[in-house]
């Protein structure tokens, strides 16, 4: 397998935007690694909250499927890096971390993790559209080459009432 590109740096602020209530459209592969082109859609709503002082946030997303996950960021002062961590109620087992920052509105997240009892490395794609939108993207690779997007998540900020 090809090495993991060089893993990008960011800044304490690249998830201020992510602060808040959302809901979230996701369309997720039925089959990961498979050729297929056959995705799941459904809805879910997330929160997400500073902590530390912003130097970690925590995401907690309720999906319509009847599971609920959690995200853990957290910011390397001295590396100027993100480590996510994702940990769900189908497992209860966290997750290994991807590693990264953004550039502008575009953020990369490098890691390696196994789908289907096979290694593979993991990208996700962060893009802030504005103040109010949001996209994720998940890919796979074995190879380092060839990726597969297999989760895809569009955010929509929740309005505040008052």
């Amino acid at each position: 397998m090809k090495p993991l590109p060089p893993l990008p740096t960011g800044d304490v602020h690249d998830f201020d935007f992510l602060m808040g209530e959302w809901t979230c459209v996701n369309r997720r592969l039925k089959q990961r690694l498979a050729g297929s082109d056959d995705w799941d859609v459904f809805t879910s709503r997330m929160r997400c909250q500073p902590h530390l002082g912003g130097l970690s946030n925590v995401e907690e997303t309720v999906f319509e499927r009847g599971f609920s996950g959690m995200a853990l960021r957290l910011f390397d002062v001295r590396e100027r890096r993100w480590s996510i961590h994702w940990i769900d109620s189908r497992h209860a087992v966290l997750q290994p971390p991807v590693h990264g920052g953004f550039t502008g509105d575009h953020g990369r997240f490098y890691g390696e993790d196994t789908e289907g009892g096979r290694p593979v490395q993991v990208v996700f794609h962060w893009t802030r559209q504005g103040n109010d939108e949001a996209r994720w993207e998940q890919a796979f690779s074995l190879d380092g080459e060839t990726w597969e997007t297999n989760w895809v998540m569009e955010f929509t900020r929740v309005a505040a009432i008052g």
